[in-house]
């Protein structure tokens, strides 16, 4: 590799985002990292691979991925594996699972309000007997008190959560872990906004769909360890069960990181001021926004966090009834799953990301009918209003 492929440490982290890959090629010194499609590579001779040798175990793009990740999150080494879920399950499979079919039964605390999908995994896989697992709200002072007494492998936090953005603080968190790893989802905020291993916790996993990427084309994921023991554990594990991520998907991921921090100053900016028109509006009944004084986990996140992100949650009058009318009206914003792309999305949790969740679950968790979950994109931020705007309008009018 050449070396200006890797910046110094001591760079800005938005240049260690723009410099990713860049003119890593030692053979004709593209400036644009080469795309490794092969599926494997020659030996140099019996028993003499090379670097690489076969792609489910390894590929120089996806390394130049996986090495560009864990330089942002400031980790000993990342994963980059074929979808969140993927993610999500290496890292379940890593650090608890395997010590359960080792006959050890292992245990997880969770968010209770966290992803639809990752409460889906790990619902069945408790269920399954492969290990125990406890739901808390681990942004409450008692979810918090209830890690003291209440000892696991790991402690699974989703910060700002989603769909109600709830803010846990992951120090007091890792604080109250013993020896417990604490795994934090970072995937609403990326290393452009939060870095989860300075505050203590032991693993941080991507949706890398979503703002790494940001441009809605690929589906990926990405496990990133603090310790290169632990790097190297999920690396191992990611290779035996085949989640690797495929090197095409690797390279657009690789390109999108480039112009994360740039994005992501729009996309906060947009989120900001979008929030802040909403509050108001009288077909709103709330807004979930941290950046938001009024929100609870405000001067938390003002800590923790280099800012606010792009989600913003809205209670909308009327229940479903309002919700439907409000999609069916809005031309900007795409009734769609994920977030963290250029465009803005709208969802609604409760029959679309989190419908693999019972009613009880979701109830518990606070998400209604009537909650809806918006994606702010990087488009001008006076079109966003004027359409959201316009959408209520209609929602108000028929109330």
């Amino acid at each position: 590799m050449s070396p200006q492929s890797h910046p110094p440490r001591e760079c800005q982290p938005c240049t260690q985002s723009v410099r990713s890959g860049i003119a890593s090629d030692p053979t004709h010194g593209a400036v644009a990292p080469p795309l490794y499609l092969s599926s494997n590579f020659c030996f140099e001779g019996l028993e003499a691979p090379r670097s690489f040798d076969y792609t489910r175990s390894g590929n120089p793009t996806r390394a130049e991925l996986e090495q560009a990740i864990a330089r942002l999150e400031g980790g000993g080494g990342a994963s980059g594996t074929g979808s969140g879920m993927a993610a999500v399950t290496l890292a379940l499979h890593a650090f608890v699972t395997d010590r359960s079919l080792r006959g050890r039964r292992g245990k997880v605390i969770a968010q209770h309000d966290s992803y639809g999908g990752t409460h889906r995994l790990l619902t069945s896989l408790a269920e399954g007997g492969l290990f125990d697992l406890r739901f808390l709200d681990l942004s409450s002072p008692e979810g918090l008190d209830a890690l003291d007494r209440d000892q696991a492998d790991l402690i699974w936090v989703e910060t700002p959560s989603n769909p109600l953005l709830r803010v846990t603080d992951i120090e007091a968190v890792a604080e109250r872990a013993g020896d417990a790893r604490v795994l934090v989802d970072n995937t609403f905020l990326s290393p452009a906004l939060q870095n989860p291993l300075a505050l203590g916790a032991d693993l941080v996993l991507h949706s890398t769909t979503k703002s790494l990427n940001g441009h809605s084309d690929i589906v990926g994921g990405a496990l990133v360890a603090k310790t290169r023991e632990d790097a190297e554990t999920a690396d191992w594990w990611c290779n035996c069960l085949g989640l690797g991520q495929s090197p095409f998907d690797s390279y657009l991921v690789l390109r999108g990181m480039r112009t994360l921090h740039a994005r992501w100053a729009v996309h906060e900016r947009n989120a900001n001021l979008l929030a802040e028109r909403l509050v108001a509006h009288p077909a709103v009944e709330r807004v979930y926004y941290p950046g938001l004084r009024s929100h609870p986990g405000h001067g938390l996140a003002r800590r923790q966090q280099r800012g606010f992100g792009a989600i913003i949650s809205l209670e909308i009058a009327g229940g479903k009834t309002g919700v439907r009318r409000l999609v069916e009206d809005l031309e900007l914003f795409c009734l769609a799953e994920s977030l963290g792309g250029v465009e803005s999305l709208v969802s609604h949790p409760a029959t679309m990301t989190h419908a693999a969740m019972d009613p009880e679950a979701r109830r518990r968790a606070g998400i209604t009918d009537g909650l809806v979950r918006l994606a702010v994109g990087i488009e001008a931020v006076e079109d966003l209003v004027a359409d959201i705007e316009r959408g209520l309008e209609r929602v108000r009018r028929a109330a």
